[in-house]
């Protein structure tokens, strides 16, 4: 049985999940509009494994979201779950954050566009099948009506995450779904972290970075 505890810091969404393998046990996770991970993380961690009865030493891994997302939310969830390997001398997962959004989608015939918040009209986006295999690799964008033209002939467009609400109104596509509100969140890592865990796709503790995909800018 493989139990891993799960981090998801990329957005604002401060979430933590427990999962056995594979199957989400224990969640927990605040929709705060305002970052809060450096307060809350480590209690919503001792509150998980409190609710599902597991100690730290009955760990099998630690996930954390890797990226694109927010640099400083970022950084505090890869310091907790390499602070977390390196003490309990356990394997660390990382899980693409936009492909974990993309899991949200449960529709079987769309084409899934998940896309971050990186600031004015910009964007982090990628490309999902309708089996979530990833068709476009990882970007950091400025949206115009052109943006994702290459997938218009698509029987539907799942547009999900905090960057939605900077392109709905200049979408032209008129078979567009938008889930605006919708955050990264370790309940979806579970399963993509256990796969990952039976291919034994670990990182390397010492030297693994989150994906920052651009620069950082104080803010």
């Amino acid at each position: 049985m493989a139990v891993i505890l799960a981090l998801e810091t990329a957005t604002t969404n401060c979430s933590v999940s427990i999962s056995k393998n594979g199957e989400v046990i224990g969640l927990k996770e605040d929709f705060n509009e305002n970052y809060s991970h450096s307060e809350r993380l480590h209690c919503y961690i001792e509150e998980v494994l409190s609710d599902c009865n597991t100690k730290l030493n009955e760990l099998d891994a630690i996930a954390v979201s890797k990226g694109p997302g927010s640099y400083t939310g970022l950084r505090i969830g890869v310091s907790a779950a390499k602070g977390l390997c390196m003490s309990l001398e356990l394997p660390l997962i990382s899980v693409n954050t936009l492909e974990s959004l993309a899991h949200q989608i449960k529709e079987a015939n769309a084409t899934i566009i998940p896309m971050l918040d990186a600031r004015r009209m910009e964007v982090y986006s990628s490309v999902y099948s309708q089996d979530k295999k990833q068709i476009r690799k990882t970007k950091a964008e400025i949206l115009d009506e052109r943006s994702f033209s290459d997938y218009s002939d698509s029987e539907k467009i799942c547009f999900i995450g905090n960057g939605v609400k900077k392109y709905k109104d200049i979408c032209p596509y008129t078979h567009a779904e938008f889930l605006e509100n919708n955050q990264p969140s370790a309940k979806e890592m579970g399963p993509l972290a256990f796969d990952k865990f039976l291919k034994e796709e670990f990182e390397d503790v010492a030297y693994f970075e989150p994906y920052y995909l651009k620069d950082f800018i104080l803010g």
